[in-house]
């Protein structure tokens, strides 16, 4: 019997200023704030949170969760 090992599942939590609230295009990507890579959703999660909870009054301030998973792999 093949064994078999989990699939690392990986997600980026990012932010910057972007150009409309609705919208995730960034007026400049070259100042993004990385706050980090995470191995489990729930801790990417709890790091989005906790930065969209300290920039809450900032209307142009979006930060976001990238699965680097998925990009790793578009086949699956």
């Amino acid at each position: 019997m093949e064994e078999t090992t989990p699939e690392q599942r990986l997600h980026l939590v990012m932010g910057g200023k972007v150009t409309d609230p609705r919208g995730i295009e960034f007026q400049d990507p070259e100042s993004l704030h990385v706050v980090g890579v995470y191995s489990s959703y729930d801790a990417a999660v709890d790091a989005w949170r906790a930065q969209a909870q300290r920039t809450v009054d900032d209307a142009e301030m979006k930060y976001v969760i990238v699965h680097i998973h998925k990009l790793l792999t578009p086949d699956a």
